[in-house]
């Protein structure tokens, strides 16, 4: 149930609601926008009449609300959500962020080059995983706790933000001190436990799409880390498995103006992970801002013929320089701006 309080309403009488809410067995989510306050109420309450709240008073309204996420519905924060971070980045606001980078950390080398092309042609974030879910046991697994200390030494230097994924519950109080967001992969999107461990962190999450996950379990997905209370959730398409093999995965840009209509929660795209194929990234990225995203997970290496893992779908930086200028004039068509370039690179 979502009870929508008057917009002059008391603190007394937001308590009063919350702890009849409450008293009928309702978890209770309080959330205060620019104009109202919402409550959602979750969980297996007694038999209720939402109606009676509408008695209370300070109650502008009160909805049953039928769908299986509560918390990550559009009804939660009908304005939308913004996720912040300390240097002044938002995801979900006006700008479209960019969040680039290797599939992998390979070298100090390696990733301060990457950092200092995608920090040059604009982006906000360096991606970079530092342990690698691969699908062979044989494969690179990654550079572990060394690559984190990588990752936040680059990220310090260039005044970018980190962003690696998390693939086990153990590793959530390793990576806190290094990162400034969390990754969820479509490995991990129905790892319920990690994700139930994600929402009692107050750090934001980027959680993907699993290769053949619906949009309403991508949602439910989401409330499990919302109802934790950690509301800095931020949304992924990267694609998901069909019948077609000419790509990697299909990346399904209509998921972007569904989430939009049923969620208040930020979405990006993956194009990288999306098409599995360098030819087809900067499309597909075009066409994941015209559709309405918040921003783009793209893999760029300094040297992708000689990378670990993900060369064939990552950019060169020269491509990814030019995607970005490319950007720079669909973001404006869709009422979205996009960083400019910094006038030179930065030295590391």
């Amino acid at each position: 149930m979502i009870v929508a309080m008057q917009e002059k309403a008391t603190e007394e009488q937001i308590q009063t609601v919350v702890e009849r809410m409450v008293e009928i067995g309702f978890n209770v989510h309080r959330t205060t926008g620019a104009v109202q306050t919402i409550l959602a109420g979750v969980g297996t309450p007694a038999q209720f009449d939402h109606k009676d709240f509408e008695l209370l008073p300070g109650v502008a309204e009160a909805v049953r609300i039928s769908s299986p996420y509560k918390l990550a519905g559009h009804s939660f924060r009908p304005e939308g959500t913004i996720v912040r971070f300390p240097n002044g980045v938002e995801v979900g606001g006006n700008e479209v962020v960019v969040m680039a980078g290797p599939c992998s950390v390979e070298s100090r080398d390696q990733i301060f080059a990457a950092a200092t092309h995608v920090k040059a042609a604009g982006a906000k974030f360096l991606r970079g995983g530092a342990f690698k879910p691969r699908s062979s046991p044989y494969s690179f697994q990654g550079m572990g706790l060394e690559g984190l200390k990588l990752l936040r030494e680059v990220g310090d230097a260039t005044g970018l933000l980190v962003i690696t994924e998390v693939m086990d519950i153990s590793q959530i109080g390793l990576m806190l001190p290094y990162i400034d967001c969390f990754q969820v992969g479509a490995r991990n999107m129905q790892n319920f436990n990690l994700l139930r461990e994600l929402g009692t962190v107050r750090k934001p999450v980027l959680l993907k799409r699993g290769i053949a996950a619906t949009i309403e379990e991508l949602l439910l997905s989401a409330e499990y880390i919302l109802s934790g209370g950690n509301y800095d959730v931020i949304l992924c398409e990267r694609g998901i498995r069909t019948y077609e093999t000419y790509t990697r995965n299909t990346m399904d840009v209509s998921a972007i103006p569904v989430v939009k209509h049923l969620s208040h929660l930020p979405i990006v795209g993956d194009p990288s992970h999306g098409t599995g194929r360098r030819d087809m990234v900067s499309a597909m990225a075009r066409a994941t801002i015209a559709a309405g995203a918040d921003g783009l997970l793209i893999e760029v290496h300094p040297n992708p013929e000689k990378a670990v893992s993900d060369g064939a779908q990552s950019l060169f930086p020269a491509q990814f320089a030019k995607l970005m200028d490319e950007l720079r004039i669909i973001a404006p068509a869709v009422g979205r701006t996009i960083a400019q370039p910094v006038a030179a690179a930065v030295a590391v």
